[in-house]
């Protein structure tokens, strides 16, 4: 009887633990994480996710899971996940700032509506380098990416109450200063060229005070930030591919997995 119910709960942690950790990716990675994604959806992914990463990954903790110890075991499955996760949200949020920095210097930045990922209010040109990502994302295959890695990190980070090591914090905190850097670089050709254009309306005002720089300048600004925006497009897919590299080194270095050049896994 006790043999049985052995086997019985081995059974279920062998399911249980990575199913914790999977599902604590799923609850924050980018697009299946966002607030419009049903919970159900989320909950489908990460059962179906499990089931099929489950035989190929190495033996479980043997542990009483109805104990503190598995308590504590939890709460770093669930840290490796939402680390796995907030990966792709600071790849996203670095063309989100960028299309903020963007609108708010192109007086474009009044418009907002709803962001999808977080459900606050942003501005619309932040919306539209989101979705934007959000389908180089797709088409990339990042989603595919992540959970090669999550299935990797069972080998490298297996499931104990030892967690992340201190380099991965470390590393995460590091990569936040790298995406308001990589934001800037992105807007500040656009920050450049609407300067250029305040500091001629400022010399036109200086040389003719009766003009009203108000009436002049501020549709003259809007359409320049349209055109603005447009040539800002351009090199969009050279620095996302860059930040995309930037993103797999980060994840290689969180969970201890051996990267090469071009940030994938070896």
């Amino acid at each position: 009887m006790f043999f049985l119910l052995d086997t019985l709960m081995q059974g279920i942690a062998s399911y249980l633990w990575p199913f914790i950790r999977v599902s604590s990716v799923f609850m924050v990675i980018a697009v299946f994480g966002a607030t419009t994604t049903p919970k159900r959806i989320r909950l489908l992914l990460s059962v179906v996710v499990t089931f099929t990463i489950a035989p190929i990954l190495p033996p479980m903790i043997t542990i009483e899971l109805l104990s503190l110890s598995a308590v504590f075991v939890i709460a770093q499955q669930v840290i490796i996940g939402v680390a796995i996760g907030f990966v792709s949200i600071l790849l996203m949020q670095t063309f989100v700032l960028a299309g903020q920095i963007i609108g708010m210097q192109t007086s474009l930045g009044f418009a907002s509506m709803v962001d999808p990922s977080s459900g606050q209010q942003t501005p619309v040109i932040s919306n539209f380098f989101l979705l934007l990502t959000t389908l180089i994302f797709l088409s990339v295959d990042g989603h595919l990416v992540f959970i090669r890695m999550l299935v990797a990190s069972f080998d490298t980070l297996p499931v104990s109450m030892a967690g992340l090591h201190l380099s991965g914090y470390q590393a995460l905190t590091e990569f936040v200063s790298y995406m308001f850097g990589a934001a800037l670089t992105m807007s500040l050709s656009a920050i450049v060229a609407l300067l250029t254009i305040n500091l001629a309306f400022g010399v036109m005002t200086r040389a003719s005070p009766q003009l009203n720089i108000f009436s002049i300048g501020f549709p003259v600004t809007m359409v320049s930030g349209l055109f603005i925006l447009w040539f800002t497009l351009s090199p969009i897919m050279a620095h996302f591919d860059e930040i995309w590299r930037q993103s797999q080194l980060l994840l290689c270095d969180v969970l201890l997995l051996s990267c090469n050049i071009n940030g994938g896994m070896q």
